[in-house]
Formats: structure tokens, sequence, C-alpha cells
């Protein structure tokens, strides 16, 4: 499930740089998650505040407006199919088509005959919950360390992320949740810092109580996010951010 959500939340992506003006840092691209309704949003794409979704619950779009919802099922259907509903969902809203282009390299291969399939429900649940937990923890550090900054979801490497300057500092962190990858066979926090000379290295940093410094592949810190808690993982981003601060 964990592909074919990343594989699903690139049609938000592609709404965005449908019918979004371009911002240099692609902003325009990113998304957003609601606790409330285990959805991944796009930014608003009309003044009528049309958004496209894309649910952990039941793993379906949702094109809503002000006045309007409809819904498509991913499950069974082909990537044709849903570019299809997108694009007739989309002139039937905004008056705009939906195109499936991008700017980048995605991650996985997809043609018009890949069909999604809801293989595991439960997986589902644990991934929401994952998304859950990031987007909680850094909500209380952006408004413990007055970050004061947006937290997004980038569709490329499909990051739960915030990037902020340190208030009193001269250094920026990034923190967030990021999917199994090369640093980490599981999902996993990280935190990075940085200065005026670029990525700050943590090679000699001090032994966090929780995860670890400079896995081979990254410099900077990573907890393994499965059984984490919100406190965790708070304590987690505190502690690192902490030695970033004290080590510079």
């Amino acid at each position: 499930m964990k592909k074919q959500m990343h594989l699903a939340s690139q049609y938000l992506a592609a709404a965005g740089i449908s019918f979004l003006e371009k911002r240099e840092d692609d902003s325009h691209t990113n998304l957003g998650f609601n606790t409330e309704s285990g959805c991944l949003e796009s930014h608003y794409l009309s003044d009528n505040k049309d958004q496209l979704s894309l649910s952990y619950q039941n793993f379906s779009l949702h094109w809503k407006s002000e006045k309007d919802k409809v819904s498509f099922s991913l499950d069974g259907a082909s990537h044709k199919e849903v570019v299809q509903w997108l694009n007739e969902t989309s002139q039937k809203y905004i008056n705009k088509p939906f195109k499936y282009n991008f700017h980048y390299d995605l991650p996985y291969e997809v043609n018009d005959a890949y069909v999604y399939k809801l293989t595991s429900a439960s997986e589902l649940r644990d991934l929401m919950h994952l998304r859950i937990l990031s987007q909680f923890s850094l909500e209380k550090i952006n408004k413990e360390l007055n970050f004061n900054t947006e937290i997004r979801i980038w569709p490329h490497h499909f990051d739960t992320g915030l990037y902020a300057e340190v208030p009193g500092t001269s250094i920026s962190v990034g923190l967030g949740l990021a999917i199994p990858d090369t640093v980490c066979n599981e999902h996993y926090l990280y935190a990075s810092g940085y200065n005026a000379s670029g990525q700050i290295d943590t090679s000699k940093f001090s032994k966090l109580d929780n995860g670890s410094w400079s896995p081979d592949g990254f410099n900077g810190a990573i907890l393994p996010a499965n059984n984490l808690v919100e406190s965790e993982g708070v304590e987690f981003f505190n502690q690192a951010v902490s030695q970033f601060k004290n080590n510079n």
C-alpha cells in the first residue's frame, strides 16, 4: 500500500501543477494532511475552494468545493480511468483540463494500464497513523519553538516535514517523517541542520536518548517511527534542535 499511496498522491500534485500558478520553490505541488479525515489534501484549486484529497481511510479520491463533493474509489481502477475522471471532474467544476504531467521524475513507473488494488486496509490504517503521529509531533514543535512555518507533504519524496529558521540563531532545521529508503528500511523521523556553510556536520554530536546521529547516507538524526507515540517524537525533535543550537 505504501507504493500505491505514493503513486496516488501524484494526482494531487498534478492538480496543483494543472490549476495553480507555478511557484519557484514548487510549493504549489505540495500537500497538507487532515488529521480528522485522514486525507492528504491539495491546495485550494480555485476561488471557490475546489480541492482534491486522497483518503487513507477508504482508498479514494475526493473532489470537493464549497457546494458539492464527489468521490472516486481507487480500488480496481486503472491509471487511465483515474485521469479520465479527474479531467471530467475538473472540467465540470472549474472548467479547466486536468493534466498528468510533471517536471520531476516519479519514483515509480506508471502507465495507462496500471491498476490500483486495496490489498490491506490494516496497512492503510497504519500508514495513516504514522502521518497523524508526525503531524501532531511537528505541530507541537512548531508551536513550542516558535517556528511559525507550514507543515507540508512533498509528493516526490512523500515526506511530511517543516523547514524553519531557529529563532535567535543563524541556523535552520529540517524536521519530519520520511518513508522507507536507503537510510532506514522503515518509516522514520529525521532532523537535519543548516548554517551559512551548508549542512551541519553531526558526526561528533552527543548521543540522543532516542534515535541516532549520522547514519550511513544521511547527515543528521533519525528515529524509526513504528510504534512511536507523540511525546517520543516531540522529544526526539527537541533534542536534535537543541544540539544544532549548542554546536553552532
